[in-house]
């Protein structure tokens, strides 16, 4: 489990095609210190394995599944993402839940400048919209941020100087890809109510 407090900028230093699937070396000197095979660690929000280690890089096998289900296909030699090593038992969280499992994309449609902050639009998938509220939690390229406004189709969520300058949502620009995490208690609640839930614009009994 993770928190969605990034701990690093990493970057990619080599990436290798295969038939049905790709393999990603990253340079993470903060991450990979203490880390072992078989540990996991979250690239832009996505719960990697790590299969090999290096002088502060690591070695991560991404398969189709994931590739084709967030922004992970996208990235290239150079590339910089958000690294985060998951949470010790006793630890502080200081984010909210996560998984690292990616529900979908969306894509950075507006920035808006001001003197202390950012506010970022994002477009969300029709699927995902239900699980996305206003002042709720949702996990944008592995940083765990509050939603400002929630719309039928995007939200928004406010950056502070320290998000801007330590992840990557501080360069990434109109039209770029970005990996969605909802809150999974939402799905949780969903799932438990099933039948009864009512559906969105239907009142509740």
């Amino acid at each position: 489990m993770f928190t969605g407090i990034v701990e690093e900028l990493g970057e990619v230093t080599a990436v290798e095609k295969l038939d049905d699937a790709s393999r990603f070396r990253l340079r993470g000197p903060v991450v990979t210190e203490g880390a072992a095979h078989g540990d996991s660690i979250a690239v832009n929000g996505v719960c990697l394995t790590v299969v090999d280690l290096g002088e502060h890089e690591f070695t991560a096998d991404v398969m189709a599944e994931t590739l084709n289900r967030s922004s992970l296909g996208a990235l290239t030699t150079g590339s910089r993402v958000n690294l985060e090593r998951p949470m010790a038992l006793g630890g502080r969280l200081g984010g909210h839940i996560v998984q690292g499992h990616v529900d979908g994309t969306g894509r950075i449609l507006e920035r808006r400048v001001s003197e202390n902050w950012e506010i970022v639009k994002v477009s969300l998938p029709a699927d995902l919209s239900r699980y996305v509220v206003e002042k709720g939690s949702i996990t944008v390229d592995g940083v765990s941020l509050t939603v400002v406004d929630a719309g039928p189709d995007y939200f928004t969520i406010s950056l502070i100087p320290t998000t801007l300058a330590l992840t990557t949502l501080g360069i990434k620009e109109p039209g770029d890809p970005v990996n969605l995490e909802v809150d999974v208690i939402a799905k949780y609640v969903e799932r438990l109510l099933g039948d009864s839930a009512p559906q969105k614009g239907e009142p509740a009994e």
